[in-house]
């Protein structure tokens, strides 16, 4: 049983402490980056894959079931542990690149 909670309205950090947290408690911490990269870029697929089922395209009847928002919450818990394991502020990093973004020209 966690005891881990998330404050009402949470900022990008608070997610980001939060993800820290869990890793912590579910005794991931030890994991290899690469190994946290291989997970990442599963839950991409996955996601891929359920949000071709939200547009109707075909896929393999056979295939598991996905669902699209679950996905994507596991694609941005993989990103914010890889975060948390470079040292990298997200929420900094987003408002900074963004910066950048604003200045260029976009055709």
């Amino acid at each position: 049983m966690s005891n881990l909670s998330l404050k009402e309205n949470p900022t990008l950090r608070d997610f980001q402490e939060y993800v820290e947290k869990m890793v912590k408690e579910r005794g991931f911490e030890g994991q290899p980056i690469s190994e946290i990269f291989m997970l990442f870029l599963e839950e991409c697929g996955e996601m891929a894959k359920a949000s071709r089922k939200t547009l109707k395209m075909k896929i393999d009847k056979n295939s598991e079931e996905f669902r699209l928002d679950h996905e994507i919450a596991d694609v941005f818990i993989y990103l914010l542990d890889i975060c948390n394991r470079f040292d990298v502020d997200l929420e900094k990093s987003f408002r900074e690149k963004e910066e950048t973004n604003k200045k260029r020209v976009w055709k």
